[in-house]
């Protein structure tokens, strides 16, 4: 039904009805200019009105087309009933205005009683014809916003597919080796697995909060295996923050970044917390002299960007090193 249906938001019908009123002032001042018989009032209020009659009929006519009559009938009378209902809506418009001002003694319905019906064919076509254009500048619209739509989804998946493979490698290393040392640590490890991988694979872009820390923590049971259980996560995540939407993997690449750069052989502690609508995530490793946003942290702050979340910054203090994600908009 897209291919047809005006879709039309509430606000794009407010400027129609007030671009209609202005019209039919305009048409209406005009009329007036030309024959001066008419008196000025009468005369722009009733062209006014009419055209604000025209813009709500063509409001009607369409609501009730698209929401009644196009879903329960062929596809190939879809066009045919729009058109129709187009030009009801300048039809039916103008008459119903003529009608009402008939009942007052105005100098213009004098002036239009012998060609009133003429006149409200007329306008039909015209709203018709406006039916036609609208109709095909709506479809551009909407087939534009797809594309660009489609686009930024393909960006989004093309920088999650960037994501480092080598956590995949070293796990499956880890454990196995495992498998001749502990084999029950060795189920456990592929069970943590394949649960990590089984929420890594879901193709919303965006995920609670919540359901981040829990892929970080499956996360940290794999890598221990490495690290000897010396990657120690302490996390506080404030009241109604859990279901706060971040980009997958988002929280996971930080951690990830401070095992990478921060992990000196010894117990390394990585804190996730929030704060006046920032996700903190800290490590007491080593502290880079320089700070590079090489392929990982680069590829998050794109995402943050084209998914509208917020921006990523970092500072070191009190020989800690935060990465933090600082929410749009709730500043």
């Amino acid at each position: 039904m897209s291919s047809v249906e005006l879709k039309i938001s509430k606000l794009d019908w407010l400027y129609i009805i007030i671009i209609g009123a202005f019209f039919g002032f305009f048409i209406s001042f005009f009329l007036f200019l030309i024959n001066t018989n008419l008196k000025e009032f009468s005369t722009i209020l009733f062209g006014t009105t009419s055209a604000v009659f025209i813009s709500l009929s063509a409001f009607v006519f369409i609501s009730i087309s698209n929401d009644l009559i196009l879903p329960k009938i062929n596809e190939k009378f879809w066009y045919l009933v729009s058109f129709i209902f187009s030009f009801l809506s300048g039809f039916l418009g103008f008459v119903f205005s003529y009608a009402l001002f008939s009942f007052a003694d105005f100098p213009i319905i004098s002036f239009l009683k012998p060609i009133w019906l003429y006149i409200s064919i007329v306008i039909g076509f015209f709203t018709f014809l406006i039916g036609l254009i609208l109709h095909q500048f709506i479809s551009m619209k909407y087939k534009n916003e797809s594309i660009k739509s489609e686009v930024l989804d393909s960006k989004i998946k093309a920088l999650e597919s960037e994501l480092n493979p080598h956590f995949l490698f070293n796990a499956l290393n880890s454990i196995s080796e495992l498998i001749y040392l502990d084999q029950k640590k060795a189920e456990k490890a592929t069970l943590d697995l394949s649960k990590f991988l089984r929420n890594a694979i879901t193709r919303d872009s965006l995920i609670s909060l919540e359901s981040e820390i829990k892929m970080v923590e499956t996360y940290l049971k794999i890598e221990n295996i490495r690290f000897d259980d010396n990657i120690k996560l302490e996390v506080n995540i404030s009241e109604g923050f859990a279901k706060i939407e971040v980009p997958k993997f988002s929280i996971q690449l930080l951690v990830e970044n401070a095992i990478k750069h921060g992990f000196n052989s010894k117990e390394l502690n990585i804190d996730i917390s929030t704060k006046d609508y920032k996700i903190i995530v800290s490590n007491d490793g080593i502290l880079s002299e320089k700070i590079s946003f090489g392929t990982g942290l680069s590829n998050l702050q794109k995402r943050l960007e084209l998914l509208g979340v917020g921006k990523l910054s970092y500072k070191k203090d009190n020989g800690k090193m935060f990465f933090i994600i600082e929410l749009k908009g709730k500043n």
